[in-house]
């Protein structure tokens, strides 16, 4: 595995030198003269905190040193994540339902089978059309070649840095308005492009750009068919 410095993205082969159990020293960067990963000695909510105040260096950390792309359960967990994207999805389509009382109209199982049918089908196709808008953009504002054979990393790093969309479970004990949902729609664009930042080495506003061109895309593909 090859790991990556946390200030600058420069290319290791260790991180740490052990030399008895509990007892590590760090590695420091050759080209930034900074210590290559100092989130291997602190807590968890520490780099969550920092994921949240939006730190490249948190998710360099996460993206490429903490997730192993070699390891044997990785396409595992990768499936894991993307169905949990899919279903934190639908459960926002569910909330923005809800909100227009369309459930409390349903007095029938076909009805409410006949939505729920059109509801995975919506979170299905705005997906596809956010990935496809999301490849195409990167083409195209930062000129990024071998898109394709890197899905897999920029996959990985749209699941990880959409992680705010949890705080949607949160709805579920408390009641919010519904601007809520949109606010955490705008923090998880934010994060999808410092992940693409950290990913492709790209300018942040670019990077913004791409996120943005492909959310609008999603939202309008939604949009649209929900009027149908």
């Amino acid at each position: 595995m090859e790991y990556r410095c946390v200030q600058c993205g420069f290319r290791f082969k260790t991180l740490f030198v052990q030399y008895s159990p509990g007892n590590i020293r760090l590695m420091k960067c050759g080209n930034c003269g900074a210590v290559a990963d100092d989130y291997i000695e602190c807590e968890f909510m520490i780099l969550l905190i920092d994921l949240i105040l939006h730190k490249p260096k948190a998710y360099r950390h996460l993206l490429y040193n903490v997730l192993n792309q070699d390891a044997a359960h990785f396409q595992g967990l990768l499936w894991k994540s993307l169905l949990g994207f899919l279903l934190l999805d639908a459960y926002r389509s569910w909330l923005l339902r809800r909100r227009d009382e369309e459930w409390g109209l349903m007095t029938s199982i076909s009805s409410l089978g006949w939505t729920v049918g059109k509801m995975s089908i919506n979170v299905f196709f705005g997906n596809l059309m956010f990935l496809f808008t999301f490849l195409i953009a990167m083409r195209i504002l930062l000129k990024t070649s071998g898109v394709v054979s890197r899905f897999r990393d920029l996959l990985l790093a749209i699941l990880i840095s959409s992680y705010f969309k949890i705080f949607l479970v949160a709805m579920m004990v408390w009641e919010f308005p519904s601007s809520v949902i949109f606010i955490i729609d705008l923090f998880v664009l934010s994060c999808n492009a410092v992940a693409l930042k950290v990913t492709t080495e790209s300018a942040m506003n670019c990077c913004v750009g791409v996120c943005l061109s492909a959310h609008a895309v999603k939202l309008l593909t939604t949009q649209n068919f929900e009027l149908r």
